[in-house]
């Protein structure tokens, strides 16, 4: 309303910061997570790499520093909010953007696109992703507020179709 997010009906201003959990060891979340808050922060924004969750094709891994769920259920506990970016594409600096070596085995495979490979690909890792997350958001008592459809897509292409399949992919997962 006039411009401003609402939280619960009432204004609130997103103060946030990053953190990526996958490069913070798990024994210092809670420790990172409260430092955040006491420089009066609410909300905490963090990539996830899809790389380190989906290893090897159909295959995943959402244990130890990888338990993403545990995450955000950490940072709900310290009082923060979560701004979740499951990807497919990360950039963060991180190894190819976050994709897994596999992708780039499929012959002639076109990344951020229709291509149906990536985007069968991108529907399994992100319908693992939801069931992981989905009932963290904050309609069903989580703490994560948003989740981004793809991230710094604009700098690298403008198509809306596949903008719209990944947005699409998300809602599939469970993510509202």
């Amino acid at each position: 309303s006039g411009g401003q997010f609402l939280l619960d009906g009432k204004p609130f201003q997103i103060r946030a910061g990053e953190m990526h959990f996958m490069r913070v060891p798990r024994e210092y979340w809670h420790d990172r997570l409260r430092k955040m808050r006491a420089m009066g922060l609410n909300t905490v924004g963090t990539y996830m790499f899809w790389n380190v969750h989906e290893p090897e094709p159909g295959k995943f891994d959402f244990r130890g520093n990888a338990d993403v769920a545990a995450f955000v259920r950490a940072a709900q506990e310290e009082g923060l909010w979560v701004l979740l970016r499951p990807g497919p594409y990360a950039c963060a600096e991180w190894e190819w953007g976050g994709y897994p070596y596999w992708l780039a085995n499929i012959p002639e495979l076109k990344v951020r696109s229709t291509d149906p490979r990536f985007l069968e690909a991108v529907r399994r890792y992100l319908a693992a992703v939801g069931k992981q997350l989905a009932g963290l958001q904050i309609g069903h008592g989580g703490p994560i507020l948003m989740t981004q459809v793809e991230n710094e897509y604009g700098s690298y292409g403008s198509d809306k179709v596949y903008l719209g399949e990944i947005r699409d992919a998300l809602r599939n997962a469970g993510f509202d």
